[in-house]
């Protein structure tokens, strides 16, 4: 299949090394010169001065959207008008009012849309899901996730401060992504708390997140995300009434990926312990992307939709609500 990719920073980067065997065809940027540069590492890509030309291409198949906030949705729903399949990635819009257009027609149009919750084909995430599937830990009792980012100078300058490009802080960039997982594994949240607060950045938006999150079947999600960790941290525990699965770091600056499996003896006492451990470099993206050619070649709906994007902003929006954001 044919790519085309909108956005063209970081993240439009590490997609388009995560093609497998798709093509890039073209690419474009709010800074022609990124565009430039990505069409530069891929023969025969075109680089293009603005996106609405992108997604009207006859011979793009999918488009990659990985732009600030604010323009997820809006590319997204030109994109689905022209008929094409898209990836969007987190948090797909910068509000549910964002994103209500696009579902609708998403709905209506005979594509595709994957959200970009790459996190859950980490594969220590991955590992702990089909452990949860197997029943090694018993019943689901509760999650515990944090997620947070070390200090860099000039973070309060950045795009994610400006809450006009990305519809809130701290809760809406890392917290997302735990948020998500916890829904994934728990299930729908019937009942959201919690608090949100800048703390340390002289920004308008939050730089921490405190969230108690419960179902119908009061299993409970305590998350905290953060821009004041000051060491990079990945951390998510999933607690069973027959043991536990601990999954930390994310590679590079997060440490060597890892999930740990603690299985409860009849006797209780210390638990039986096995560790896996994944050194090599993160290939979520990849997984998430085959995976996603995969669904256009059976009209399978994705598994990280519209609706999963629709239900962690929800969470957030309550979250800024109380907290008076």
């Amino acid at each position: 299949m044919k790519v085309a990719i909108i956005g063209c920073g970081l993240i439009g980067q590490k997609r388009a090394r995560a093609l497998n065997d798709c093509r890039l065809v073209a690419c474009a940027d709010a800074v022609g010169e990124r565009a430039a540069a990505l069409a530069r590492t891929v023969p025969d890509a075109q680089p293009m001065a603005n996106w609405q030309a992108v997604v009207q291409l006859p011979d793009v198949d999918i488009v990659i959207v990985s732009t600030t906030h604010n323009a997820l949705a809006e590319i997204t729903l030109a994109a689905i008008t022209a008929g094409k399949h898209v990836l969007v990635e987190k948090p797909a819009a910068r509000s549910t009012a964002d994103l209500r257009a696009v579902i609708a027609a998403a709905q209506r149009a005979r594509v595709l849309v994957r959200v970009g919750f790459n996190h859950r084909y980490h594969p220590a995430i991955r590992k702990a899901r089909a452990l949860c599937a197997e029943g090694a830990v018993g019943e689901l009792l509760y999650v515990r996730g944090r997620y947070g980012h070390g200090g860099r100078l000039g973070y309060e300058k950045e795009w994610r401060a400006n809450p006009a490009l990305s519809g809130g802080g701290e809760l809406i960039d890392q917290g997302v992504h735990v948020i998500d997982l916890a829904r994934w594994f728990l299930g729908d949240f019937t009942e959201v708390h919690g608090f949100a607060h800048t703390y340390y950045w002289d920004m308008p938006v939050e730089d921490n997140g405190f969230l108690l999150l419960k179902t119908a079947r009061r299993q409970v999600a305590f998350l905290h995300a953060s821009c004041t960790e000051w060491k990079n941290l990945f951390s998510f525990e999933i607690f069973g009434r027959q043991g536990k699965l601990e999954v930390a770091g994310l590679g590079g600056s997060y440490g060597t990926e890892r999930l740990a499996y603690y299985r409860l003896l009849p006797q209780l006492g210390p638990p039986e312990t096995t560790i896996w451990e994944y050194p090599l470099a993160d290939t979520s993206r990849e997984v998430e992307f085959a995976e996603f050619v995969e669904d256009i070649r059976l009209g399978r709906q994705p598994a990280a939709s519209l609706y999963d994007a629709q239900a962690a902003l929800q969470v957030i929006e309550r979250i800024y609500e109380v907290s008076g954001l």
